[in-house]
């Protein structure tokens, strides 16, 4: 008899029981025979702990003492978590009944497949794929992330064009698989990001390691997207911004990233004027603040990567050698089906 991988997929939750109340039941309603269901809560105050024991008590709850924002939370709750996957999972996710299984088969396939997503589509336009990660997720040679299925603010419609499971940069947090000890020989998420663009971080660190990320086109969730920070959020602006400096900071080879944050740190003073000139002044600041924070942790680098700072022996397949910038604002090319695939490492 073929052993079963143990999967748990673990809800993280901040104040979000009106999203539990819409989606849980999708969760629940997952098909996969060696299965638990957790929610991590980070002190909520809304009753979400409450309603998890009243309705579903077979949720198992692991509560966290404070806000730890996404990385510092789910950091807590996965140390109590024993499985041989983890499923880290969006709370404002719908999902189907078999969409677990083909992304374990596929991750059980290659011993060096570290994590993987499957196929993001957006829940309140299904035709269209999900901003979050779409079909898999890429990332520029300056540290522009996107994705099959999304770059800038340009979303594609579903019509089978990624249709192809394989391999990519990163996997999105919304509905990341990754192994269990992968997770902690990489030493989980970097606390320093808080929420935003610490999936890619981690992607980024597992490659270094040697290990491949992948995305499944034979599995599909639906996300609603911006459950916590909607995209009009100055906080949420402060995070990607300060947040892609740290991913330079943290993964390229040392003269790499002072060479590439510092162009982006000028590209970044293009934004900020951009959104002076929206009349959009709390965003400006937030790519003000942005850039000071980042200054302030050269300081106090990440020790999560010293350990990785050796010279990389594996190729970091998903990077597009060029400038995504210039391909989608000047080239126009908006669709990632019109990159040139010898572009890419």
């Amino acid at each position: 008899m073929s052993y079963t991988p143990k999967v748990a997929v673990v809800i993280l939750n901040w104040n979000g029981v009106k999203y539990l109340r819409q989606f849980l039941p999708s969760v629940l309603s997952s098909i996969y025979p060696n299965l638990e269901i957790i929610v991590g809560d980070n002190a909520s105050t809304d009753g979400s702990v409450e309603f998890i024991k009243n309705e579903y008590p077979s949720v198992r709850i692991i509560q966290n003492d404070d806000n730890y924002g996404f990385t510092g939370g789910y950091n807590k709750v996965l140390e109590h978590v024993d499985a041989d996957y983890y499923i880290l999972l969006n709370s404002d996710v719908e999902v189907f009944p078999g969409w677990i299984a083909p992304v374990i088969n596929l991750m059980e396939s290659d011993p060096l497949i570290a994590a993987a997503a499957p196929k993001i589509r957006a829940f309140n336009q299904k035709s269209h794929f999900e901003h979050a990660g779409a079909a898999g997720g890429f990332i520029d040679s300056y540290g522009y992330p996107f994705c099959q299925g999304r770059m800038f603010y340009e979303v594609e419609e579903d019509k089978g064009q990624y249709l192809q499971s394989g391999e990519v940069f990163w996997a999105t947090g919304a509905a990341m698989f990754v192994k269990k000890h992968c997770w902690h020989e990489a030493g989980g998420f970097d606390d320093r990001f808080f929420a935003h663009m610490e999936e890619i971080d981690l992607c980024w660190r597992l490659k270094n390691m040697g290990y491949r990320v992948m995305y499944c086109a034979e599995s599909e969730v639906f996300h609603l997207g911006g459950g916590t920070l909607n995209v009009e959020n100055p906080f949420k602006t402060y995070l990607n911004f300060r947040n892609n400096l740290l991913l330079l900071q943290n993964n390229l080879p040392f003269w790499r990233a002072v060479f590439v944050i510092t162009i982006r740190i000028w590209m970044d003073l293009l934004a900020l004027i951009r959104f002076l000139s929206e009349g959009k002044r709390k965003d400006a600041w937030a790519v003000s603040r942005a850039h000071q924070n980042f200054v302030l942790s050269l300081f106090k680098p990440s020790k999560k990567n010293k350990k990785l700072n050796v010279p990389k022996k594996y190729p970091l397949k998903g990077i597009y050698k060029g400038s995504l910038v210039w391909t989608f604002f000047v080239k126009k090319k908006r669709h990632f089906t019109e990159l040139d695939p010898t572009d890419f490492l």
